[in-house]
């Protein structure tokens, strides 16, 4: 076998030629990390809006909350299901919502973007404990205050403490209250009173779902059998944690199909780069090559050195690429969701999982550009190599 050092020696006696072409796969695996880091933050921000203990309850049918619409008696006997686990003040652990989507300018004059609002009843903190007012204060009870995300704080025109825009015609709301809800979508969204939201959308003596909290988490089939067998209801019955995989599975596919693509076609443009250095490597140790056959390394001991040599080189460019790409996390992205076709903020995820993915994925330009001159290589005649 054909000593490590060697192989590494090379590559630091042609530093220009190393450097540029480990940039160039450090810049293929920064587009890689990220894509898979913009999946990572969507799937984080819509999974931490649910919880598996709670369950919500949709039209059948309705595959998102902004189209469902559950009538106040049939919600009334959703939440009075014994799987539904009750407070100390004797009342049912659900919260009936209505949700709209709203058009609104954004700040700085940028054009137009839909914004999700969610009409919520006044023991709505208690149901989610993990919302806190953190600027301001929380909406009062059947007025014409909102609170709004902190993702898309200012964002929109009026959408900022203090501010005001219009929920419906002629009819403003004024933001009292900024929430926070470790990173969810929640915090992508705009709450109002229900009566209010209601009446803006035209959803009188209606709910666009309900939640329950489920005495545990495994009564949720029985549950699910009650409300989903009930012909009278014609409702549907999901996890939330669930529901809210579910709304961020189309995004999440066409992010990662797209960034997948460009990583390709990068890849590409890569190992030609990387291809190009270790033939021109090549050439320019024949004699080497020709003195390593002669002492009596193997053409197999040949192939595996130039191989490990294009992979150290690309490895050493994924580990620029992955660590530039951990800069990310302190990037906001905004999309609007398929499902909701409403605007979602998030930020980049960086795991131990992407970042390992990265490094295999440079390690496998490696092995496929530098695999034909490390054949070239390996092929060459001994006399031919001396004499080159």
């Amino acid at each position: 076998m054909v000593p490590v050092s060697y192989s590494v020696r090379n590559l630091m006696v042609r530093r220009t030629t190393t450097a540029a072409t480990a940039l160039g796969i450090g810049l293929v695996v920064f587009v890689f990390a990220s894509v898979l880091m913009l999946g990572a933050g969507l799937q984080r921000a819509m999974g931490r809006s649910g919880s598996a203990d709670v369950a919500i309850v949709l039209r059948a049918g309705s595959d998102a909350e902004s189209s469902s619409g559950i009538e106040l008696p049939a919600a009334g006997l959703v939440t009075a299901s014994p799987e539904v686990r009750v407070r100390p003040d004797g009342r049912s652990d659900a919260v009936g919502e209505v949700v709209g989507v709203l058009a609104l300018d954004r700040a700085g004059g940028e054009g137009m973007s839909n914004v999700q609002v969610r009409g919520v009843p006044d023991d709505v903190y208690r149901f989610r404990p993990s919302v806190h007012v953190v600027a301001g204060r929380a909406a009062a009870p059947g007025s014409d205050e909102v609170v709004v995300g902190a993702a898309i704080r200012g964002r929109f025109r009026g959408v900022d403490l203090g501010q005001s825009f219009e929920i419906k015609k002629n009819r403003r709301v004024r933001v009292v209250g900024v929430i926070e809800d470790r990173g969810s979508s929640f915090e992508s969204e705009v709450w109002g009173d229900i009566d209010t939201v209601r009446a803006a959308f035209g959803r009188e003596a209606l709910v666009s779902s309900v939640r329950v909290g489920l005495r545990s988490a495994g009564q949720l089939d029985a549950f699910k059998r009650a409300i989903e067998t009930n012909p009278q209801l014609g409702l549907t019955v999901k996890r939330e944690s669930v529901y809210y995989e579910e709304l961020a599975q189309g995004t999440t596919t066409f992010l990662t199909i797209l960034g997948l693509m460009i990583a390709f076609f990068f890849s590409a443009g890569a190992m030609i780069g990387a291809m190009i250095t270790m033939h021109a490597s090549v050439a320019q140790r024949s004699r080497e090559i020709g003195t390593l056959r002669a002492l009596g390394f193997s053409r197999r001991s040949i192939l595996a050195s130039f191989l490990f040599e294009s992979v150290v080189l690309s490895l050493a460019g994924g580990v620029v690429g992955a660590l530039a790409s951990l800069a990310m996390g302190l990037v906001r992205f905004n999309i609007v969701n398929f499902a909701t076709w409403s605007e979602v903020v998030f930020t980049f995820v960086p795991t131990p999982s992407i970042v390992v993915s990265s490094l295999l994925f440079a390690a496998l330009m490696g092995l496929l550009g530098g695999f034909f001159p490390a054949v070239r290589a390996a092929r060459m005649n001994v006399l031919d190599a001396l004499r080159a």
